[in-house]
């Protein structure tokens, strides 16, 4: 056998190599952008762009929500994402016969929550998809694209990045030695930088270092935010037939948590702070539970132990296992998820919906002057 340690090493002179590699192609195609090389399109209506630097993880589909719950009473929104993992391709706009599958994960979790308040389609090339749902639905008069911060060929109104409180692109590095897309100098195209899943005891030392580390422009906005878990939901409300709550639970009890995401770690920590004990299942982010899966999640709940037992996953893999075709009868009372939200968290007299707003007044009078 070789020497473990200098495999390590080796590796990571690879991965550093190709990591230059990458950054060098990055650079490239984000100077054919800022010299007018590569052409972007500027739209009738704004258009707000939430993204990140990093692959995963971040909190894009809460915030997305966030936007349409704040917006919704004063526009007419349209939302577009890629519809990553979709077994379909092309323009698809979301209704009634939608599944994940056909139109991804996230936003069928958007057009579940949502339905005819926002309109939700997808489409790899951001532009046709805007074109052709505001042909369709002419009087939308916002859209925000999901995961577009790096597709460029869309000129973005306003740019909002997230990053996770625990994966700073600071103390990151570029693919594939590290999670960034970009290099931290793509945050100079950022309107608003949102730092996501900060913890409840975040401390002000920590909003100064953030700040400092981050070094952005006097212009752009900095915000912090975190997760509220509200109660138990069932995936299958005709199948329960009593309600339960984490709270509720004992030393005696077991959850068996299922993910399917980039980061379940806050999840998994969040169902730690109650009393039962608590047995994980994590699958790849975007995973499509087949058959297999199935069986293999009924097999490892039955051989568990407790008083009580059950089910609780993300409100994103929820929406998969409602639609699955596989998931076992017997199990549909047992599972629940946990819905997710926004909130902000005050800093510095900084009001993250007050600075949306401002932003979206000022580009909507700059459209009309045009």
């Amino acid at each position: 056998m070789g020497n473990p340690s200098k495999f390590k090493i080796l590796r990571d002179a690879l991965l550093r190599f190709f990591s230059w590699i990458y950054a060098a192609g990055v650079w490239g195609r984000n100077k054919c952008f800022d010299f007018g090389i590569l052409k972007q399109i500027s739209h009738d209506v704004p258009v707000i762009v939430v993204g990140n630097l990093a692959v995963g993880g971040t909190g894009k589909t809460p915030h997305v929500e966030y936007l349409i719950s704040l917006l919704s009473r004063h526009y007419n929104i349209g939302v577009i994402s890629r519809g990553y993992r979709r077994q379909t391709s092309g323009y698809i706009l979301a209704s009634s016969r939608s599944t994940p599958e056909i139109i991804g994960d996230e936003p069928f979790q958007i057009y579940s929550k949502y339905g005819n308040r926002v309109k939700v389609a997808v489409c790899a090339d951001r532009n046709e998809g805007i074109t052709k749902l505001l042909k369709t639905n002419p009087d939308i008069n916002l859209i925000i694209l999901d995961d577009a911060f790096q597709h460029r060929y869309v000129k973005a109104d306003l740019s909002i990045v997230l990053m996770e409180y625990n994966r700073l692109p600071y103390n990151d590095h570029l693919l594939p030695f590290g999670r960034l897309r970009e290099s931290i100098h793509g945050l100079e195209r950022a309107s608003i930088v949102v730092v996501t899943k900060c913890p409840d005891d975040f401390k002000s030392m920590e909003f100064r270092i953030i700040k400092k580390n981050l070094d952005l422009f006097p212009s752009q906005g900095l915000f912090f935010s975190r997760y509220n878990y509200a109660p138990l939901q069932p995936v299958f409300p005709e199948s329960v037939r009593y309600g339960y709550s984490l709270e509720s639970l004992t030393e005696a009890d077991t959850i068996l948590s299922i993910t399917g995401i980039a980061n379940p770690r806050p999840f998994t920590r969040y169902l730690r702070r109650h009393s039962a004990a608590v047995k994980s299942i994590r699958f790849a982010d975007h995973h499509a539970f087949e058959r297999r899966d199935m069986d293999f999640i009924k097999n490892k709940f039955n051989s568990l132990p407790g008083q009580k037992k059950l089910i609780v996953t993300t409100e994103k893999d929820a929406v998969r296992f409602a639609a699955n075709p596989y998931f076992p009868e017997e199990l549909k009372p047992m599972i629940f998820f946990v819905p997710i939200s926004v909130e902000f968290i005050p800093y510095l007299n900084m009001d993250f919906d007050e600075r949306i707003h401002k932003e979206l007044s000022a580009i909507c009078t700059k459209k009309i002057k045009r």
